[in-house]
């Protein structure tokens, strides 16, 4: 009997954690829906530039790297393939699907530590900064291996600084 109220209490605040936390993550898709939806994955993407498995980590909103984009599952970790081709970037998340970016919607790559609760050594993530709509956001993705690593950053600089900027037309 000792142990048993003790742990049915530790049960029991388990069970309000969980929930505190399921009401938050609703919040903050009710907060976010006005987010314009993902960009179509083309029938065809042409042969790929440079790829490497690694895992997702997630998207946030460009320069804020706690504020999670939780609809579309941006904000969800994933193992997943980074893949650069001349359309656009392809992430290709195991469980939570596609996310393909637009050569055009790029705006910049850089090299972190951490984002969005995931923290690694110094230059360790793979951030890509680009446009959904009028939201800049972050995606951070970290490679399986490290060397994959300065492959796929040379390939998205090269992407980005050869593609027509979207905004410059539309005047988004």
């Amino acid at each position: 009997m000792d142990r048993l109220l003790p742990g049915l209490f530790m049960l029991s605040l388990a069970v309000v954690v969980v929930a505190l936390l399921a009401v938050g993550w609703r919040n903050r898709l009710r907060r976010q829906a006005d987010v314009d939806p993902l960009p179509v994955l083309p029938a065809e993407l042409g042969a790929a530039l440079a790829a490497a498995d690694g895992q997702y980590v997630a998207s946030t909103t460009a320069g804020d790297w706690l504020d999670r984009i939780a609809v579309h599952n941006l904000g969800i970790r994933t193992n997943a393939e980074l893949s650069v081709h001349p359309d656009g970037v392809l992430f290709d998340r195991t469980g939570a699907g596609p996310v393909f970016i637009p050569a055009a919607n790029l705006t910049g790559v850089r090299q972190e530590s951490g984002m969005a609760g995931k923290f690694v050594e110094k230059d360790g993530l793979l951030v890509i900064s680009w446009m959904l709509g009028t939201r800049e956001l972050d995606s951070g993705f970290r490679t399986r291996n490290a060397a994959d690593k300065s492959t796929l950053l040379n390939a998205l600089q090269d992407l980005i600084s050869a593609a027509p900027q979207a905004n410059a037309d539309s005047g988004k």
